[in-house]
């Protein structure tokens, strides 16, 4: 279990489920609905759902592009962070949110697989807390023009490596939506 003392709680982080972030991404409407539905699940266990929304040069504050899908709205009450880099850590407010709510286990889903995914991952797990990757509710778009592999292996390989990641006294793994279970830790090596 997590590392940090005292945060038994868990959270969803949804990272920029943005309309320029999600625009062009695999498989777009099928992640898009797996967000929801991990969303809603949360929300009907009273698990606490933050909210990343990045921010850049080509994503400008404010824009049409930075604004959160609309098939998807954060509620009321629910934290919206807002960031410049990759790892939703680094200079935000996300660590004092998720203090505050006593949060050591993260649930996270969203986009790019890797960029911001896979930054915020990795940024959890050194920071302590636990970290689940829900495999089929986070994309990437098509970068190969530019050397990377395919999304679909993006998002294969990174559902991979992570269901086996590994940290002293915290949990990583990853689980499928349907199978998403904000009260148990996701034992090592799980994928579905």
């Amino acid at each position: 279990m997590t590392t940090l003392g005292n945060r038994p709680n868990t959270a969803l982080l949804v990272v920029d489920a943005q309309n320029g972030v999600l625009e062009e991404a695999h498989e777009r409407d099928a992640v898009v609905a797996n967000l929801g539905s991990v969303v809603e699940k949360a929300r009907r266990e009273r698990v606490p759902v933050v909210w990343l929304q990045h921010s850049d040069e080509q994503l400008a504050r404010g824009s049409d592009g930075w604004q959160i899908v609309p098939e998807l709205t954060p509620g009321d009450t629910e934290p919206l962070v807002e960031k410049n880099y990759g790892d939703s850590f680094e200079d935000t407010a996300l660590e004092t949110v998720l203090s505050g709510l006593g949060v050591g286990q993260l649930v996270v889903v969203g986009a790019q697989t890797d960029g911001c995914i896979r930054a915020t991952l990795h940024g959890a797990l050194v920071r302590g807390y636990d970290a689940t990757l829900v495999s089929d509710a986070h994309t990437t778009e098509d970068q190969t023009a530019w050397g990377a592999p395919p999304p679909e292996l993006v998002i294969a390989h990174t559902n991979l490596y992570w269901a086996y990641e590994t940290a002293p006294g915290r949990t990583a793994g990853t689980v499928e939506a349907k199978n998403v279970d904000f009260g148990l830790p996701v034992p090592r090596g799980v994928t579905s």
